[in-house]
Formats: C-alpha cells, structure tokens, sequence
C-alpha cells in the first residue's frame, strides 16, 4: 500500500506510473470518478509523443481486455476473474476491500479536499485492511 501526496497533477503523474507499469509488463486497474478517467484516457494518448502506453476503458470485450495492460474503470466492484491485481487510485473513495488486490497505490493531489479524502483513505486501509500505507510526498 503506498500513498503518494502532495502530487500537483495526480493525471500526469498516473501517465508516468503506468508507462513505468507497462515497461515492466505488469497489469493494473485503474479506478477514478468518470471525469478523472476521461481525462487520463486523454492523456495516456498524448502525454509522450515517443511512447504508447495500452490502455482500455472498462467494461470492454473480455478479449481485449485479456492483452491489455491497463484498465481505466470507474466502478471497481463489478470486474470479471482475470482483473489486474494492482489497483492506482485517484478518487476520492478508498476501495472497499483487499480481496483480490495485490498491491494499492493511491494517488493524492495536494488542495485541501484532495488531502483530506487522502488522510480519510489513509484511515480506513489501516482500520478496515489492517496495513499502514508507506507515504511518499511529491
């Protein structure tokens, strides 16, 4: 569980972690407000002219879905067998439970509504998950 804060465009900084995460061939889901996600889709396309990173906006045929890296999916709670077990976070809401999760990295802006959803998520993963999240600051 890692929790970056103080990050001054939570977006950007989502296109270069999962430009790392696909360089390293893992698979992650991406959770985030619909809005949030549209803008990340966006970016994934046009953040590095030298680079693509493979992303699908989920739900998507189960095909595609199986030779795709990363999924942007704005409600995590419905997902099929197979879904990345690394979750990125940048919503306000904690996810709801550990159960297929393998790893958790949520992401932090830094406004003050941005801060204070983080410290709530911090909260509930240590009180509902049992973990306590590693913190690195922007």
């Amino acid at each position: 569980m890692d929790f970056h804060t103080g990050v001054a465009d939570p977006v950007a900084f989502a296109c270069r972690l999962l430009r790392k995460a696909c360089r390293q061939d893992a698979r992650v889901l991406v959770t985030a407000p619909p809005a949030t996600l549209a803008a990340l889709d966006t970016a994934l396309w046009t953040f590095d002219a030298q680079d693509f990173v493979p992303h699908l906006r989920w739900p998507a045929p189960a095909t595609m879905a199986a030779r795709t890296p990363i999924w942007l999916c704005a409600q995590p709670d419905v997902l099929p067998e197979g879904a990345p077990r690394v979750r990125v976070n940048l919503g306000a809401e904690a996810l709801p439970d550990a159960g297929d999760v393998d790893r958790v990295i949520e992401i932090v802006g830094n406004g003050p509504d941005d801060r204070m959803a983080g410290r709530a998520r911090w909260r509930h993963y240590e009180q509902a998950w049992g973990v306590k999240p590693t913190h690195y600051a922007a």
